[in-house]
């Protein structure tokens, strides 16, 4: 076994922080170990208390070195929050030779990516997801092919610079470098999708304790991608002030005894919670779910909304699938199902060897998800462009090998108050 063999995928939540070790071969992903530790410092999945974020990570990576016996030097990290955005973009070229090189296609993305980006924002991701040759459109791979016009559309993800710059410092205080930053839902659907859901259509929602990111899949990429500034807290947060008492307690009970209808507890069924005094009671169980059932309609509704913004119903033709940790409330899935009114299952990482904890827990999505989109970059056309500008360049001057890719960073050039981004490296 090599030091290239080992990849660590590190996801940064809420209220939770998951590593994954994994080690990849010909055969697989075999997962060697996890750690997760709860998470201090972010609030709807951005840093407020760095101190505290550190400190979570390095628990998470402590557990994780622990359970598999390596010793963690790298990670690939997730990113979430309300301020990741994405749109869609085109470029052309024209063809130098008789048919289309890698280098008219890389031209043309480049030209793709000529897009105006504020000076507070960066991009993330930059992922084809079609092109045109001489106007023949549908075309998934133009390589080869003659024609004398290249057109290519691509989805760019962006996100705030000083959440990314934080998130970046957060790792390196915590010991470890970050080779690739990728938004939380892309990474969970490397684990929870299958090839056709991508290819046919499908809407991931990833349901975090503070945010709830969406991605449509078609023809095998992303089409659309938003967040929504609501998860899993917002249903502890009910449960605390309705029965008031304090957010453990309230977490415990939610996972404990916890549905989103009337129907799934019986009328006898009670609950037993504890005050902050230490003082006990007992309470009939259809109470937790009174408070829970109007939350989980509302979400519900919103996720409901913005598959029709993102023309879902007319491209999702396989449904809906729900992961993160609060898609296991107890029958949230059929719940969905009728409101939306799309066929919705819970997705759960699979497809890899080993720990027993990673494979089949939603909790461990996103994290699973980044070691296999490392296993397998060759089914997805994915640029990762120098992620930051001058405050990377800031980074590097303290770490020069923050970044598995370091060397190739460029400075983007700036025009009136905004950015030209990422043009080729001269």
């Amino acid at each position: 076994m090599t030091g290239s063999d080992i990849i660590v995928g590190l996801d940064v939540g809420t209220t939770k922080v998951c590593a994954v070790v994994a080690e990849m071969n010909g055969t697989g992903i075999t997962i060697l170990g996890t750690g997760i530790s709860p998470s201090g410092g972010l609030r709807k999945g951005i840093i407020i208390n760095i101190d505290a974020a550190v400190d979570s990570v390095k628990k998470a990576i402590r557990e994780a070195e622990a359970s598999s016996g390596v010793r963690i030097k790298s990670v690939s990290a997730t990113i979430s929050g309300g301020h990741i955005k994405g749109f869609n973009s085109t470029g052309a070229v024209g063809i130098r030779g008789k048919e289309v090189m890698d280098a008219d296609v890389a031209r043309a993305i480049e030209s793709a990516k000529a897009v105006y980006i504020p000076l507070d924002r960066e991009v993330l991701h930059v992922m084809p997801t079609e092109f045109k040759l001489d106007g023949q459109e549908g075309i998934t791979n133009a390589v080869g092919m003659s024609g004398v016009r290249l057109e290519v559309e691509v989805f760019i993800i962006t996100g705030a610079a000083s959440s990314i710059q934080n998130l970046l410092k957060c790792c390196e205080k915590a010991g470890v470098e970050v080779s690739d930053v990728v938004w939380e839902p892309l990474a969970s659907a490397e684990s929870v999708l299958t090839a056709d859901e991508k290819q046919f259509g499908t809407v991931l929602m990833d349901i975090g304790s503070g945010t709830t990111g969406v991605a449509l899949f078609k023809e095998g990429n992303l089409r659309h991608a938003s967040v929504l500034g609501i998860g899993g807290n917002h249903l502890t947060n009910d449960i605390a002030v309705g029965l008031r008492i304090p957010m453990p307690e309230a977490e415990r009970l939610k996972k404990a005894s916890g549905a989103a209808f009337a129907g799934i507890i019986g009328d006898s069924e009670e609950i037993k919670m504890t005050h902050a005094g230490g003082q006990t009671r007992t309470l009939p169980g259809k109470y937790l779910v009174e408070i829970l059932q109007p939350r989980c309609e509302e979400m519900l509704d919103l996720i409901k909304g913005e598959i029709k913004k993102s023309s879902g119903y007319e491209t999702a033709i396989c449904g809906v699938v729900l992961t993160g940790g609060a898609s296991l409330l107890n029958g949230f899935d059929r719940m969905a199902e009728s409101v939306i009114g799309l066929p919705v299952r819970v997705g759960s990482p699979g497809n890899v060897k080993g720990i027993r904890a990673a494979d089949g827990n939603p909790l461990f999505a996103s994290a699973v998800g980044l070691v296999a989109r490392q296993y397998k970059p060759e089914t997805e056309t994915v640029h990762y462009p120098g992620l930051l500008t001058t405050m990377f360049e800031k980074i590097k001057d303290r770490s020069k090998d923050l970044f598995k890719y370091a060397d190739y960073l460029s400075l983007n050039n700036r025009k009136e108050g905004g950015m030209v981004c990422l043009r080729s490296k001269k």
